[in-house]
């Protein structure tokens, strides 16, 4: 993918404010949960978060303020909405979602006066009744900690903090001092990532914040490690995978590049550094594919990599990489091909099992849907920010989009007990219930 293309994208990825009353039922399409449904009342920004029998989402209203938008899982039927806003987020962490911690959703509410700047509320998933709240100066957004609540507090100023709260009270349960920002939780542990200049992961009791482990990432990636160039993680079994993305300090990048630990002590399994996260992509825990980086910093072929081991599995060398600056990378719907879309033109296509080529005549693969992400227009004018970009299909042999392509993969959309939740184009909301369950989709 072209270099600049790959930075307006870091944007979309990375890798998300007044009331609104619920739409009226011309605004709407809801169909039964066996054909899937559409909530067409939705500019949603933000992805998805299904939990609870509830998905919740951030979206935007006309007037540029942000909402949380809160639908039944299985129906679509709106549930209620409330006003929300960001305070502290980084613009290339994209518009937060809420967070669906067992039967509560929290999100950032606006507050006027008093000390703070905003309220993180937690409401009943299903009626969006008060359940509790609290203040804050600035955060990067609340994350679901299992039935918890993990936070970073205090983004902006120079005490940053990590607090996990009690899901059902919003009672502080421990803390860590500075930036972090949770990575993986379950019944054992919640693993965050360090957001210091030596960068670490590090596991903590999910009871108490008693330390685990810690690995400091430099020693997967190098030294070096610059994190205005972003990051992505995903859990596999028993495995934590990251990446490093570069930034670029001049004429040379920052450190960078995958790895994998083990989920129960943080010992290193593998390493990939100068390797570059492509997109759109699977969460590295579902399927990894890297594009590679010559010493000089040019950008050469393709390789898939199996998660487990960190065996390259195929190689597409940089001489099959078409030429030009025009293409777009897509990915069959299962992830067996490689796909150069040519907007317009005929791409070509390389087996990811076999790194064979093979032939587009009939070949339908999928990539982002515009190739010139407009930054969104938030009320406050905080810049930079970007909504989660959409997939579409295109036929690889003219370059079109392809008519009534279906659902986007499951790779994109990620699954939770069988139901996929996706944006479109224009914002709305769509989701089926057509596998079994849950994996995490390209956007976490």
């Amino acid at each position: 993918m072209p270099s600049a293309a790959l930075k307006r994208l870091l944007f979309a990825s990375a890798s998300l404010l007044l009331a609104a009353a619920c739409s009226s039922a011309a605004d709407r399409d809801t169909a039964h949960a066996s054909a899937g449904w559409s909530d067409t009342g939705v500019n949603a920004v933000s992805r998805a978060v299904p939990g609870a029998g509830v998905v919740a989402v951030t979206g935007l209203r006309p007037d540029g303020a942000l909402e949380t938008v809160v639908d039944d899982l299985a129906t679509g039927r709106r549930l209620w909405t409330r006003q929300a806003t960001m305070v502290g987020r980084l613009p290339g962490m994209g518009v937060q979602p809420p967070a669906v911690a067992g039967p509560v959703v929290v999100s950032l509410e606006p507050r006027s006066g008093g000390p703070w700047k905003a309220m993180v509320v937690a409401r009943d998933a299903r009626t969006g009744e008060h359940r509790w709240s609290r203040g804050v100066h600035s955060t990067f957004g609340p994350v679901a900690c299992g039935v918890n609540v993990c936070l970073a507090e205090s983004t902006a100023q120079r005490n940053p903090r990590f607090v996990v709260l009690e899901g059902a009270t919003g009672r502080t349960l421990w803390r860590l001092r500075g930036l972090a920002e949770v990575q993986h939780a379950d019944r054992d542990r919640v693993v965050v990532f360090r957001m210091a200049r030596r960068p670490v992961l590090a596991a903590h009791s999910a009871d108490s914040g008693r330390r685990l482990w810690e690995f400091p990432v430099e020693d997967a990636v190098g030294r070096g490690v610059d994190l205005s160039g972003g990051w992505s993680f995903g859990a596999a079994g028993d495995l934590l995978l990251g990446h490093i993305a570069p930034a670029r300090r001049g004429r040379s990048l920052s450190a960078y590049g995958f790895f994998a630990l083990r989920l129960a002590d943080g010992s290193p399994v593998w390493s990939h550094p100068r390797q570059l996260r492509v997109y759109p992509s699977p969460n590295p825990a579902v399927g990894l594919v890297t594009r590679e980086v010559g010493a000089s910093g040019s950008f050469e072929g393709f390789a898939r990599i199996d998660t487990r081991t960190g065996r390259k599995l195929a190689a597409i060398p940089a001489a099959a990489v078409p030429r030009g600056s025009q293409w777009w990378l897509s990915f069959s719907t299962d992830l067996s091909v490689l796909g150069f879309w040519l907007p317009g033109g005929r791409g070509s296509a390389f087996d990811l099992y076999r790194a064979a080529a093979v032939p587009t005549d009939t070949l339908r693969t999928w990539s982002f849907c515009s190739t010139d992400p407009q930054p969104l227009r938030l009320a406050g004018g905080a810049p930079g920010f970007f909504p989660v970009a959409p997939l579409c299909a295109y036929d690889l042999a003219t370059g079109a989009k392809a008519a009534d392509p279906g659902p986007p993969p499951a790779w994109y959309t990620g699954s939770a007990n069988g139901h996929r939740v996706w944006r479109d184009e224009q914002g709305a909301l769509h989701a089926t219930h057509d596998t079994t369950g849950s994996t995490p989709g390209m956007y976490g």
